[in-house]
């Protein structure tokens, strides 16, 4: 009779917290509660990301006259997004194409989430739930773009080209990788989305910011971040958000979800202080901005990896993360000349783009699943290069279309007033 006791207590202990996968009778999971829990609290921590983490981090590092134009593009694209992800790009990424299922996703199957019982499972998780988590990835990907092309471009230009950006770029580099597409097919590694988020917006980045031109005053007068400290604290919220960004990318309330928030800790102070110590180097003083940016460049650096290395390799990926993406920051502007205003490219795109590579030599078996290898990392390879040029060729397309409906660029005179008044009518200092 003990024993009984101790047998249904542990049962309905495992049951209420969710530490067990329950199972039906015909072995398929049903829902996990603890799973559901984690995942509906990893989807507020990655839109936590957003708004206002990245907002008030691009807010920071503008000049005071466009401060109130940087955090509108950020809740605006993350407004705008969601809308879509419901209005079909959500099918596009995770339903079967059919004969296209390699490429494409449906976009009709689950347009405005037809077709989907509200008490519909996606593994242990209600589908409701996977369909809100991912909406944050569609939501905070095309508003890291933003970095690349403040201070210059109209409102209406930022709305079409995420809008469209979306839609042809974002939810098929998905469906490719994690919904059941070609590179998936190919055992490509991205945890959390070293190609799906950062590869693709680094990328795309840097082209519109090539195709819009730079500022007038680049290189030489362009003003400092007006507010170290807003940077400061919009990096740290990012830094927070992101457990729930790697640890949410688990899909479970598990070690690997665990693992995933160790090495993402441990990448990100490893990157800063890399990023700090190599200025601190070259310019004598060390930076706010520059420790936090190589925060954000080790976050992103460590995401395709983070359900798959060890607290050691994350170490070294935060090593190269901080190294690298400050060598690419400075290549960008300086060598090439190219305005990426606030380094989207160097530290989004290299750091996605080096942390997938890096994934293929670095994977634990015990962790992931995979072991790294020479013919994985080839294999992520394949999948960089394959994701980036789509991502241009695309980006450029979209961006010509719009440059030739409604333009790209503010008059010179709206530029040396402030986009904050000329285009939102406010001001985000009386002084």
């Amino acid at each position: 009779m003990k024993n009984l006791f101790y047998l249904f207590s542990l049962l309905l202990f495992s049951n209420l917290f969710g530490f067990t996968e329950v199972l039906a009778d015909n072995g398929e999971a049903v829902l996990d509660t603890g799973d559901t829990a984690w995942i509906m609290t990893a989807t507020a921590l990655v839109l936590f990301m957003t708004l206002p983490g990245l907002a008030l981090f691009y807010g920071g590092l503008v000049s005071s006259k466009n401060v109130v134009s940087a955090l509108m593009h950020v809740i605006a694209i993350a407004c705008l997004m969601s809308v879509l992800w419901l209005f079909g790009a959500y099918s596009i990424a995770f339903t079967d194409g059919g004969d296209l299922n390699k490429y494409l996703g449906s976009i009709t199957e689950k347009f405005l989430f037809n077709n989907v019982e509200w008490n519909a499972l996606s593994g242990t998780i209600p589908e409701n739930v996977f369909f809100i988590f991912q909406l944050t990835f569609a939501v905070i990907t095309p508003a890291l773009m933003v970095g690349a092309y403040v201070e210059r471009i109209k409102f209406s230009s930022v709305l079409l080209i995420s809008g469209i950006w979306l839609f042809v770029v974002y939810a098929p580099v998905t469906h490719w990788i994690w919904g059941g597409g070609w590179l998936a097919d190919l055992g490509v590694l991205d945890f959390a989305g070293g190609l799906v988020v950062h590869t693709t917006a680094g990328v795309s980045a840097l082209v519109i910011a090539i195709l819009l031109g730079n500022r007038n005053d680049f290189p030489n007068n362009v003003l400092p971040p007006h507010n170290p400290g807003l940077v400061m604290v919009g990096a740290c919220m990012l830094w927070v958000g992101w457990f729930g960004f790697n640890g949410g990318s688990a899909l479970a309330a598990n070690s690997n979800a665990g693992m995933a928030m160790v090495v993402t800790h441990i990448a990100a102070a490893t990157a800063s202080l890399t990023w700090m110590g190599i200025e601190w180097f070259k310019n004598g003083k060390p930076g706010l901005v520059g420790l936090v940016t190589g925060t954000i460049a080790g976050l992103a650096t460590i995401t395709p990896a983070s359900g798959f290395v060890d607290p050691k390799s994350a170490f070294i990926i935060g090593v190269a993360a901080g190294a690298i993406c400050y060598y690419f920051s400075v290549l960008i502007k300086q060598t090439f000349n190219i305005d990426d205003s606030l380094d989207v490219f160097a530290v989004h795109g290299v750091g996605g783009m080096l942390g997938t590579i890096m994934v293929g030599f670095l994977a634990n078996e015990a962790i992931g699943g995979t072991a790294g290898s020479l013919a994985q990392a080839k294999v992520q390879i394949t999948g960089v290069v394959t994701v980036a040029v789509y991502s241009l060729i695309a980006t450029f397309i979209i961006v010509k279309v719009v440059q030739t409906i409604i333009g790209l660029r503010v008059s010179d005179k709206d530029s040396q007033e402030g986009l904050d008044i000329t285009s939102h009518g406010e001001r985000g200092y009386h002084l």
